[in-house]
């Protein structure tokens, strides 16, 4: 079993010293990444309903929260580690360029030594959307699109893709990740998410408890598509009671998360160095499975 820190440039630990710090002691405790979230911007008095709490608010209703870029924000924390894994989980893909988003990380992979994970949603705040200026409708189809044109062009010595929302002759796009591409978690705790895992995902992040039955549309989407279903990995959130990690890990769950700050829905965290740091025996413990 991996381990992963979650949500590092939110909350207590966003800034300077202190992110290098729970880095650092991340790395030393044996986690395997580190995980970051995406918000451009959070609508003043947004309507749209939360999907991960039962209130329907993100943040415990605190509109004003700190949400760093998460691409800019793993390069500043790739500069200070050499092993640990950074990851987005995710980032909010239909809301950005796919050529420029591609041309990010693939750089952004190789300044770390291949170190990138790229967790990707389709996302759920209408208002956020409607502020940058991309429409909310067909987000589904046009991640999808973006998925594909980002590999195509990480993958080929030149690319070029038409779609109904990505359109480009060929191009060339450098650099290139590392090992020729970049390993892509999709995140989302619905049927759609899941299937778009079984069809195109190198992982699945349900964000919240352990859903068997979305666990089980990945694998027969999967397999439908002609792909291995054991390849795809499962990422979730750390369980109440560790001695459920054998359990998980029998069901193809690879990944557990552990919040660097307080979170809804768990009572774990590590949001000091030292209790990063407390960890270092679980890891060792669990990483058996």
């Amino acid at each position: 079993m991996k381990f992963g820190l979650r949500y590092l440039n939110t909350g207590r630990n966003v800034w300077s010293d202190k992110a290098i710090s729970m880095a650092q002691a991340a790395e030393e405790a044996g986690f395997e990444s580190i995980w970051t979230v995406d918000h451009v911007v959070v609508p003043k008095g947004y309507k749209s309903t939360y999907p991960y709490a039962s209130s329907g608010r993100m943040g415990d209703g605190n509109e004003d929260m700190q949400y760093p870029d998460p691409l800019i924000y793993m390069a500043y924390l790739a500069s200070v580690t050499k092993t640990i894994r950074l990851s987005t989980g995710i980032l909010i893909i239909p809301q950005r360029n796919p050529v420029v988003a591609a041309k990010q990380i693939a750089t952004l992979d190789q300044l770390s030594g291949g170190r990138i994970d790229l967790g990707i949603g389709v996302g759920w705040l209408e208002e956020e959307f409607n502020a940058i200026g991309v429409p909310f409708q067909e987000r589904g189809r046009r991640t999808d699109e973006h998925i594909a044109a980002m590999r195509a062009l990480w993958a080929n010595d030149f690319a070029e893709y038409h779609g109904d929302f990505v359109d480009f002759e060929p191009i060339f796009c450098r650099p290139q990740p590392l090992n020729g591409t970049v390993p892509i978690i999709v995140g989302g705790h619905s049927k759609a998410a899941a299937r778009r895992a079984g069809r195109i995902g190198d992982g699945f992040f349900p964000a919240r408890g352990i859903p068997h039955d979305l666990f089980d549309i990945v694998k027969k989407t999967a397999t439908e598509n002609g792909r291995n279903p054991e390849e795809i990995e499962f990422t979730v959130s750390v369980p109440e009671d560790l001695k459920e990690i054998p359990k998980l890990a029998k069901i193809g769950v690879k990944r557990i998360l552990i919040p660097s700050s307080p979170m809804g829905g768990t009572s774990k965290w590590a949001s000091t160095p030292d209790e990063v740091l407390a960890l270092k025996g679980v890891i060792q413990e669990y990483s058996k499975n």
